[in-house]
């Protein structure tokens, strides 16, 4: 029989042990120190109990929990002298049927890591959906590890350890994430389609009105017709919209989503996510056949990220009526202006003006994202929810100087543009880290024509500012250009900048904020609150509507617009089970 929480909660603390024995690999003494923890409300409550206990241990302890499990492929497995447990998660990789290659491949691997970091390779080798991992994958993601720093891994070790345990408690249990299954699986799904020239090498692209982005569109409107949305539509920028009704199809409507377009070789989550949450949230209501007094109006924007043409939040801005008639001229990298891509696609560009929404007509607009940073990853926090959207300003500059020998002109004599951006980048950097939730950024960094003989005579560079609010961003904005011209003043170069974006900071609404904090606690888990340093689509709608978000943990230290970018079933079954509740929520109150 499985185990239930009512048994765990009732059970004496010997027993509370023996149920949750071979959870941790030879380390007792975490369930030991959990059993003063109860009673547990929920499976995560349980989970992230214990997840503190280790937190809360000593280096030796934490150390000590790492030595304990066997290496991949390694002496206790060939000597069969491995746990149950640690024996089941490597046969399911197929680690025992190594080929002669593979096994000689592994052991150095093993080698080499144990002489740089003094414990264990760990990797939950089952995978983010529990069904194992393989082999050639296994290989890579040890190869790629290997050449991280020992801090950074003794903290991804622990929390593979944690992946691993939270499995094992699942099968103990007999819970299967349905839910997070199926929207892994969707992804994966939906990332099958990429551009040309990306496609072939394996890497996920797809940029606006390209034909992976109207195969992605059909994919969305297929899967939100059979999840039992009322009404399916495309309207004339690409945004597939779903309507599921209320108890009166005159109700007002909670309006959500993302976006389905994607970074060059980017990752599976990023803005969609935020659709297949929602699509998810209304297949369950329509298999229960509930309708809710407020309908729920699902949006996947056909274009965020800027990536074909520069026109950023283009899906989102049509429904704010911000969509700038001049994009339309717009040419990319091919010649082919934006004006010709949507005829070519059959949107009818004479429709744009009536995407605008009536905002009385909508209650809020609200969605989930994958965090895109380590925030929850190192706080072991599968959700967090958001204060406000970063406001942000980027420049593109150029410094110019004089080029010169770099073996004939005396180092008082030289007019180095590189010198005077390098100068600037750290000046960035001082002046940023002065004042928490500001961030500064120089990502594009060029000399031209550059020769390794030459005094640079051109530099150019971009300037990425942002900060919790307005205010402190265009502070520091004001500080970093200041010190641009006294630099460039000092070393007897001229510069030029020209600002290319300004987005405002997107303060969550506090009673929106409340409804995601509330569905977070209702599922045992403490609410962390936390800014969104990215851009994301409800900067727009925050313009019109009161709006609010939800971050789901990432997994590789919460890397995202990179095909390492990830989520495991386990958190995609927690971030639905906050989105159903966030509407339960609603439904008691609208």
């Amino acid at each position: 029989m499985p185990l239930t929480l009512d048994r765990l909660n009732a059970a004496s603390d010997a027993e509370f042990a023996a149920l949750l024995a071979g959870t941790y690999e030879h380390s007792p003494w975490i369930v030991e120190r959990a059993a003063s923890r109860r009673p547990f409300a929920s499976l995560a409550q349980l989970k992230l109990a214990l997840v503190s206990v280790v937190r809360e241990a000593g280096d030796a302890e934490r150390l000590a929990l790492l030595r304990s499990h066997p290496e991949l492929a390694g002496k206790a497995m060939v000597a069969n002298a491995m746990t149950a447990e640690s024996t089941d998660e490597q046969s399911r990789a197929g680690l025992g049927r190594c080929t002669p290659e593979e096994f000689e491949t592994l052991q150095r691997l093993n080698a080499a890591w144990n002489a740089k970091f003094g414990f264990p390779f760990m990797l939950a080798v089952r995978g983010p959906r529990g069904t194992g991992l393989s082999r050639g994958r296994i290989i890579a993601e040890f190869t790629r590890r290997l050449g991280n720093p020992v801090d950074h891994e003794l903290a991804e070790c622990l929390r593979q350890v944690h992946r691993v345990v939270e499995m094992r408690i699942d099968d103990k249990f007999g819970v299967v994430p349905a839910l997070g299954d199926r929207l892994l699986d969707d992804a994966e799904t939906l990332a099958a389609h990429s551009d040309p020239g990306y496609a072939e090498r394996g890497e996920l692209t797809v940029t606006y009105l390209t034909e992976a982005h109207r195969a992605c569109a059909r994919r969305i409107d297929a899967w939100m017709r059979e999840a039992g949305f009322d009404e399916v539509t495309h309207d004339a920028v690409g945004n597939v919209v779903g309507v599921y009704h209320g108890a009166s199809p005159d109700a007002r409507r909670l309006l959500t989503g993302s976006h389905y377009d994607t970074v060059r070789n980017g990752g599976r989550y990023d803005g969609r996510l935020g659709i297949l949450v929602p699509i998810a949230c209304v297949r369950e209501l329509a298999r229960a056949g509930r309708r809710l007094p407020y309908g729920i109006e699902v949006v996947a924007f056909a274009e965020e990220e800027g990536q074909r043409y520069k026109a950023t939040f283009l899906g989102s801005g049509a429904l704010t009526g911000r969509f700038d008639p001049a994009w339309l001229d717009q040419v990319d990298a091919a010649g082919t202006s934006m004006r010709d891509a949507m005829r070519a696609a059959g949107l009818r560009i004479e429709d744009i003006p009536a995407i605008r929404r009536d905002p009385p007509r909508y209650l809020a607009f609200v969605k989930v994202h994958i965090e895109q940073g380590p925030v929850l990853a190192e706080l072991d926090l599968p959700l967090g929810v958001v204060t406000s959207i970063n406001g942000s300003v980027r420049y593109l500059g150029e410094v110019i100087g004089m080029a010169s020998h770099a073996g004939t002109t005396p180092m008082g004599r030289r007019r180095d543009a590189a010198s005077a951006v390098a100068e600037l980048v750290l000046y960035l950097e001082r002046r940023a880290a002065a004042v928490p939730e500001v961030v500064g950024t120089v990502g594009l960094l060029e000399v031209p024509s550059g020769s390794i003989n030459v005094v640079p005579g051109r530099c150019r560079f971009s300037l990425d500012i942002r900060a919790t609010t307005d205010a402190a961003r265009d502070d520091c904005a004001r500080d970093v250009l200041a010190e641009l011209a006294r630099i460039c003043e000092r070393r007897h170069v001229a510069h030029t900048l020209e600002e290319t974006m300004r987005a405002p900071a997107a303060p969550s609404h506090p009673d929106w904020q409340a409804r995601w904090e509330r569905a977070v606690a209702s599922l045992g888990l403490p609410v962390h609150r936390m800014p969104s340093g990215a851009g994301h689509d409800a900067m727009m709608l925050h313009t019109v509507m009161p709006q609010a978000m939800l971050f789901m943990r990432g997994l590789n230290a919460g890397i995202s617009h990179n095909p390492l970018e990830a989520i495991t079933n386990d958190d995609a079954e927690l971030v639905v089970r906050a989105f159903l509740a966030m509407l339960d929520d609603l439904a008691a109150t609208a």
